[in-house]
């Protein structure tokens, strides 16, 4: 187990709590460019995209999606399903439920990252001071 995982693991035994920013509802599943954009493909696309239409969509390799789609079948998000259409082998791609509540909760962790840069900038832009420097001893890296 990476030493990270397991670091945050001990920390929510021990009960300890997450930094303001530390966004813990941002899963680490779909919390990337090409799997965020599977799920949002497949949420808008409620009775599933066949994988052509879905590599389409997205502008990824064959590879690359089905790799990002192993990941998002392994964490109970979407489900893949085999078939023929017209003689011709088809893969069927689909968001489960449980991908629907999951990205749901995802999305409210983005907004609230969002509403937090918001309020940042507008105090920031409030107070129309500029960056000043550090007290003490600092200089630039």
């Amino acid at each position: 187990m990476p030493k990270k995982i397991e670091a945050e693991k001990n920390d929510q035994k021990a009960g300890v709590e997450p930094g303001r920013f530390a966004y813990e509802g941002l899963d680490r599943a779909m919390h990337e460019k090409g799997r965020l954009a599977i799920m949002t493909s497949l949420l808008t696309h409620s009775q599933g995209l066949l994988f052509g239409d879905l590599k389409q969509l997205t502008s990824m390799t064959d590879g690359n999606l089905s790799r990002h789609l192993d990941v998002l079948r392994d964490a109970g998000l979407v489900e893949i399903w085999k078939g023929f259409e017209k003689r011709r082998p088809q893969t069927l791609c689909r968001i489960t439920r449980e991908g629907r509540k999951k990205f749901a909760e995802y999305l409210q962790q983005l907004e609230q990252v969002i509403q937090d840069a918001r309020e940042e900038q507008v105090e920031s832009e409030n107070s129309r001071t500029k960056q000043s420097k550090p007290p003490g001893d600092w200089m630039p890296a």
